[in-house]
């Protein structure tokens, strides 16, 4: 696939995969879409009205802590980090994911 191709993010990933960037430090909105882009080598871009819906949810959860703090250009932003329950969470996703994916390439390799 060309690395200038983009690819819709697969239904049910976008919390797993915000959890996961969220496990090196708190970002905010537009850094965690910046690191998605960056780590899928372009090939997933969210725009903001399917990210921060799922910010929003996985605050509401107790999955994610947020703060407003300034960003590196010194305007306010609102940071997010892992809470104990999102990093659960994380890892229990991280499992099904892994369990998912080898059934499906199982499948793919053998039809």
């Amino acid at each position: 696939m060309k690395p200038d191709a983009k690819v819709d993010v697969p239904q049910g990933t976008l919390d797993l995969m915000i959890l996961a960037i969220l496990t090196r430090e708190p970002l905010h909105g537009y850094g965690i879409s910046q690191r998605l882009a960056l780590l899928s080598n372009e090939s997933f871009r969210v725009n903001p009205g399917s990210l921060f819906p799922s910010l929003y949810r996985l605050e509401q959860d107790g999955k994610l802590k947020a703060e407003w703090r300034a960003s590196d250009n010194n305007r306010q932003a609102k940071y997010y980090r892992l809470t104990p329950a999102g990093r659960r969470l994380l890892e229990d996703n991280r499992r099904r994911w892994k369990r998912t994916s080898f059934a499906v390439a199982s499948v793919l390799e053998g039809a």
